[in-house]
């Protein structure tokens, strides 16, 4: 590990360890290369972390695991509700989870889901993994399409003999900390939680059972695991029991929430007003007061339950050939719950309008709405929260199947490596408590029937008998009959498919009497062929297909697609100079992958390492690698449909817009509608989104420049340089981006891809969109210096204290979204333009000691940079409003304690705590972007408190 520059513990020092003259290194494959090498350092930083590590971290999810590394950015997780996927994914660099590809053994895991095709880290028992090996930068030469930013490889514990046991149980111990968000909650006289002595339980438990047989000749390895863990609130963290938005003098937080509210927002002709009691009297609607509290019901840690299975088996047939197998099985299920569906602007007019007849107005409302003998119809915009069928839920379930046959070994100086692989997820997902709209204009249009008893026009007239009045205008007057009408289920299946047959072979040219003059050691070369097939699936129900589901934004189509590449790789590594003056040892590696896709395009992807260590203590290392991503089914096959995308503000809305008139009118505002628009008090708008059947495959450059130290036994330094680039970017186009060129420019191009509705909205109704389907577009560029140290010290009597850091300081994340519109650098910033928080700098640093005493011990401390909000930035791209409260998610450091007790040779127990010190996340109003929950975001800072968690190993 300590050769690979990467520290994480004392277990690397291990690795440094002299080997007596007369031993021979065993050969092995490592991450970026199909070379086997005893030399476990490569062109290409690589980092490694062991199960001892992990087992040290505590952590049970491996997305978890990963994000603590300052490599990784957030993604998707188990604290994501809103927008969850119900998978988790690892995102390297911060160039999306779809530009990283996930190994297991070397191979590629399938498609996660059919609504989100990064790999699902779900399927991977960290309880299995041997070493997880992160490499950065492009390495599409060597494994295919995806490889953009890296490669994350599991290396699974498939030799294993004897039978393991391992219980593991955790919990959040929180006390509530106070400070300007409980002030907010408190303000607002919304309940506060009081102190957790535990909650958002987890519980898991393994058996790993294996065996050699046939006298040695074979090992068969099987894994069972289950996990289960306990939903958690918003409303149980004092930080996020409101939904912070708004601000008092600019400088202290107050909750805002949303305007679909309870008892009710009604936009008429003659003002905003809401439902004052259950006589049904009104008063005027006031956001300050009225404004829903969406926040508590959200899941901060999502309920779930999962089975794990796994079985690796081989057999030496003979000194030549080795036959082996993998199986894999996973079945996840998770519930994403937010805030109740409603009436998200409910359309009131036309053949929805609202009649004076309905018996539920009284004369309060009809005064109102403006309804009477002269005008018997009235028009509205209604915004009502579903209080009372409580919160939507997304009840998730993943599970997958994986397979692998193959067929190693050597002959007459070859090594060849032959298999077939298949992989196969199934999605079913039920979404809960929704609106049905069409349902609503029916429960809403209410008259007498001769009896007197309120009853659905619909229902008189014998068109829809089930219907049921929908009364909302007054306290308490939605019944449960209504509330069975309305709700509405929706749902979703599907699958992906993945087939993966290939061969490998290589040999050292050397046997053959090719080697470079210098050199000791000859030219390797490795070879390959590879078929793989994608296939994906989604079937969606009537509900989602058209759009009735209110909660959804709009409908949500199926997708159906496949595609197959072959593909022509091939290795070189060549010694050029060993054991000379200056040159100890002088290596080029080149990587050559020819892809041919039944989409039509072909592609090439190629990579130059050289490593150079002019003394046995020192290694210069350097790469450049071009390397491609190919467009995935979902971005060629997705039909178009609305959606909904943030934005800080509709310049054309309010009393008084930011944009003049003439800018407002090339996105189809009126001068009868400028300084009349409603604008969205959730900064949510709808966009037209959709696939692209002509997208060609994304292109990137990476380069690597490093160097290894290693002046004494015991100590290590590496520091390496990177910078990558992506062009030809797949994306959405933004349509902020969209909005922005055309009111500054009015470029046709750009404007006519804005649809505001009647209202002049580009929110409130179905018809206002702006287009912002998948294209090849922009870029994306980062670059910064990875740091890493290790180094062990011996102390006599009370054994060894081992010091390890990993650190990456990030000089600048710059992207394009449009060419020529000018790239903006979002290194240090989070928020609207820049999402999820992008830190200058972050590093763990872990401090062990192993004592004589059967007992280890370590310390580690995680640091996050602070980040400024994009808007303060003086960027023109990126300058915006912004409020004192709002302007810096400030830095955090953590501390975890973890202990080790070797009770016996074959027990172990293991006790842990995470962020020792209780320290709560940054929070503020602009955390609306995907994997921004409770005022927070969660996948990055430690959100829900101290974490204890306990482990016993009994191993036989």
């Amino acid at each position: 590990m300590c050769a690979s520059g990467v520290a994480l513990g004392m277990q690397a020092a291990h690795a440094q360890e002299a080997q007596p003259a007369d031993t021979q290194l065993q050969k092995v494959e490592v991450t970026g290369s199909r070379i086997p090498s005893a030399n476990l350092t490569g062109a290409s930083p690589i980092t490694v972390i062991n199960a001892a590590e992990i087992k040290m971290d505590g952590v049970r999810s491996v997305e978890n695991l990963l994000n603590n590394m300052p490599q990784v950015f957030a993604d998707q997780g188990a604290t994501i509700s809103n927008g969850s996927s119900g998978t988790a994914t690892v995102n390297l660099r911060n160039f999306g989870p779809d530009r990283t590809l996930v190994l297991i053994n070397g191979r590629r895991l399938p498609s996660g889901s059919p609504s989100n095709t990064a790999a699902d880290l779900n399927q991977i028992p960290a309880a299995l993994i041997k070493n997880i090996e992160l490499l950065t930068g492009g390495a599409s030469a060597v494994y295919g399409s995806d490889a953009v930013a890296g490669v994350v490889n599991f290396i699974m514990n498939d030799s294993f003999q004897g039978v393991q046991l391992e219980l593991n149980h955790s919990f959040y111990n929180h006390q509530q900390n106070g400070g300007p968000a409980a002030a907010a909650v408190r303000d607002r006289n919304y309940a506060l939680p009081g102190d957790k002595g535990a909650d958002g339980k987890i519980k898991d438990a393994s058996l790993l059972i294996g065996s050699n047989f046939a006298d040695q000749k074979g090992n068969a390895t099987v894994f069972f695991g289950y996990k289960k863990e306990d939903a958690l609130l918003q409303s149980e963290r004092d930080f996020s029991a409101c939904s912070l938005g708004g601000f008092t003098n600019g400088s202290q937080l107050r909750c805002g929430g949303s305007g679909t509210s309870f008892p009710g927002r009604f936009i008429t002709a003659n003002g905003g007003f809401t439902v004052a009691d259950a006589n049904g009297n009104v008063r005027p609607y006031v956001a300050a007061t009225d404004q829903y509290n969406f926040g508590p019901l959200n899941y901060f840690q999502r309920p779930s339950e999962r089975y794990t299975f796994a079985a690796f088996t081989h057999y030496n047939i003979n000194d030549n050939a080795t036959v082996y197998a993998e199986a894999n099985f996973h079945d996840d299920h998770t519930v994403a719950q937010i805030a109740p569906s409603g009436l998200f602007g409910f359309d009131a007019s036309g053949a929805n309008a609202i009649h004076n007849e309905n018996p539920f107005l009284t004369p309060a409302w009809k005064t109102a709405l403006g309804l009477n003998a002269d005008n018997p119809t009235a028009e509205a915009l209604i915004f009502r929260r579903n209080v009372e069928g409580g919160g939507r839920q997304d009840d998730i379930r993943h599970t997958s199947y994986r397979g692998v046959l193959g067929m190693r070994g050597e002959w007459n100086n070859w090594h060849y490596d032959a298999f077939v692989q298949l992989g196969k997820v199934i999605y079913a997902e039920n979404y809960l408590n929704d609106f049905s709209i069409a349902r609503t204009a029916r429960a809403l249009d209410v008259v007498t029937d001769a009896n007197g008893k309120p009853v659905c026009r619909v229902a008189l007239q014998g068109i829809d008998t089930a219907c049921a009045p929908y009364n909302i205008w007054a306290l308490g007057g939605v019944s449960q009959e209504a509330l069975n009408y309305l709700q509405t289920p929706g749902f979703k299946k599907g699958s992906t498919h993945q087939t993966v047959q290939g061969i490998n072979v290589g040999t050292d040219l050397g046997n053959y009497g090719i080697k470079v003059p210098g050199a000791n050691d000859g030219v390797n070369v490795s070879l390959g062929w590879e078929h793989r097939t994608e296939k994906l699936e989604l079937r969606t129900d009537a509900a989602f297909d058209t759009g009735d589901l209110a909660g959804q934004g709009g409908p949500t189509h199926g997708v159906e697609g496949q595609f197959s590449v072959r593909e022509y790789f091939t290795e070189v590594a060549i010694p050029l100079l060993q054991k000379r003056p200056f040159a100890e040892d002088l290596l080029a590696r080149l990587t050559y992958r020819r892809s041919d896709y039944s989409t039509g395009n072909k592609t090439n992807s190629y990579g130059l390492g050289l490593e150079w260590a002019p003394t046995s203590t020192v290694k210069v290392r350097g790469s450049y690698q071009r390397a491609v991503r190919a467009a995935n089914i979902v971005e060629m096959y997705t039909p178009r449909g609305i959606g909904l995308y943030d934005n800080d503000e509709d310049p054309c809305a309010g009393a008084t817009p930011t944009a003049s008139l003439e800018q407002c009118a090339r996105t189809g505002v009126t001068a009868a509608q400028y300084g009349h628009i409603e604008d969205s008090p959730a900064q949510q708008y709808n966009g037209l989104f959709g696939g692209n059947k002509d997208l060609k495959p994304e292109t990137s450059d990476s380069y690597t420049f490093g160097i290894v130290l290693q002046p004494m036994r015991n100590l290590s330094l590496t520091v390496d340089y990177f910078n990558l680039k992506v062009e030809d970017v797949i994306l959405d186009l933004p349509a902020t981006t969209t909005l922005t060129q055309c009111l500054e420019t009015g470029d046709p191009k750009f404007c006519s891809l804005i649809t505001r509705d009647r209202t002049g909205s580009l929110w409130a109704l179905p018809t206002a969109q702006i287009v912002a389907t998948k294209m090849n577009l922009g870029s994306r560029k980062t670059s910064g210096i990875d740091i890493s140290a290790n180094y062990k010290y011996k102390t006599p009597g009370y054994g060894d204290v081992a010091f390890a850091l990993t650190g990456t300081w990030l000089k600048e994340f710059k992207q394009e979204d449009v060419p020529g519109t000018g790239e903006y650098d979002c290194a240090g910033y989070f928020g609207p333009s820049c999402g999820t928080p992008l830190p200058k700098w972050r590093h763990k640093f872990r401090t062990t000691w192993s004592t004589p005493w059967n007992v280890d011990m370590a310390l580690t401390w995680r640091f996050i940079d602070k980040v400024d909000l994009s808007s303060t930035s003086s960027d023109p791209n990126l300058a915006g409003a912004s409020e004192e409260a709002d302007r810096v998610f400030g830095r955090r450091n953590y501390f975890d304690l973890t202990a080790n007790w070797q009770a016996t040779k074959a027990i172990s127990l293991r006790v842990g705590v995470n962020n020792l010190f209780d320290k709560d996340p940054p929070v503020g109003g602009i955390t609306s972007s995907t994997f921004g929950n409770g005022n927070t975001f969660p996948q990055v800072y430690d959100a829900l408190g101290r974490r204890v968690f306990m482990n016993l190993t009994a191993r036989f």
